[in-house]
């Protein structure tokens, strides 16, 4: 890899990062309603007789159209979409109708700057700081997604799955068996507690998304780290589930599907997961 300076290196994946939080605004926001505009064009599409054209689809994706307020249409404009910057000098409002502008965003930006910065430090300039950060922007927006609509979008999960066997070709983060047989172990691992869950209760206590991120965490990682992510995401999840139930008394709070557990478990897992490994006895 090329050299850089230490903190130069580090100023530049703090930047990048920012830049990259404000992309993932877009992919939080728009992904599910593109998946869901799809789902209702199809179904419309199913009543039309086979001699008539197709509904037309208004395009809309992760580039058109340009972002705007929800609330009155106005286009944002390029000095309004500076990550963090513009809703500080906004003091989150919108430029045209002053309606709120949720804390969310510049939250995103923030979390995406400190997680690339940290995997800066951490890899310096090297392949497995490419990896890591590939890896951890695709867990920021699975997580926000999955806590907004209980969805973990195949667009995202089945291409994290293939970036983390191609990326541990060359031993990036585990041998290539462990991270193909990770893959396998993380996605049946769930995919069985549901189904013995569901044949004893008769519900349903996980959807599909939850056994494909397992299985791309198990790709990055390897088989090894399964066990790992699971532990550390059943702790997180009882330390959110605790701040949820405080939260729900002051109307605040909701539930949280699994799919962020999952999330953060497996950055942790990625980052401070070989102590626990021993402990284990798995190395």
């Amino acid at each position: 890899m090329i050299y850089f300076e230490p903190s130069l290196f580090i100023a530049i994946m703090t930047l990048l990062g920012l830049l990259i939080g404000s992309f993932l605004n877009v992919v939080i926001h728009r992904i599910p309603i593109m998946l869901e505009s799809n789902f209702r064009h199809e179904c419309a599409c199913l009543d039309i007789p086979d001699d008539q054209e197709p509904l037309p689809i208004q395009p809309f994706n992760l580039v058109t159209p340009r972002s705007s307020c929800p609330r009155c249409g106005h286009i944002i404009s390029a000095w309004e979409n500076i990550p963090l910057i513009s809703w500080l000098i906004l003091r989150g409002r919108c430029h045209a109708c002053k309606a709120p502008i949720s804390a969310r965003y510049p939250l995103v930006e923030l979390l995406s700057a400190v997680v690339s910065a940290w995997i800066a430090w951490r890899y310096g300039a090297t392949i497995q700081t490419v990896g890591a950060l590939l890896f951890s922007w695709f867990l920021i927006a699975l997580i926000f997604i999955d806590a907004d609509t209980s969805l973990l979008p195949d667009d995202l999960t089945l291409p994290l799955v293939w970036f983390g066997l191609l990326f541990n070709l060359n031993n990036g983060f585990a041998p290539l068996p462990d991270a193909v047989i990770g893959a396998v172990v993380g996605y049946l691992s769930l995919w069985s507690i549901y189904w013995i869950f569901k044949l004893v209760t008769g519900k349903e206590g996980m959807g599909y998304g939850d056994f494909k991120l397992l299985a791309a965490l198990g790709a990055w990682l390897g088989w090894k780290m399964i066990p790992v992510i699971i532990l550390l995401s059943s702790v997180a999840g009882a330390v959110l589930g605790i701040i949820m139930i405080i939260l729900a008394r002051h109307g605040m709070g909701k539930p949280m599907p699994f799919g962020p557990y999952l999330g953060i478990a497996g950055f942790l897992a990625m980052h401070w997961g070989a102590p626990l490994l021993v402990w284990y006895g798995f190395a």
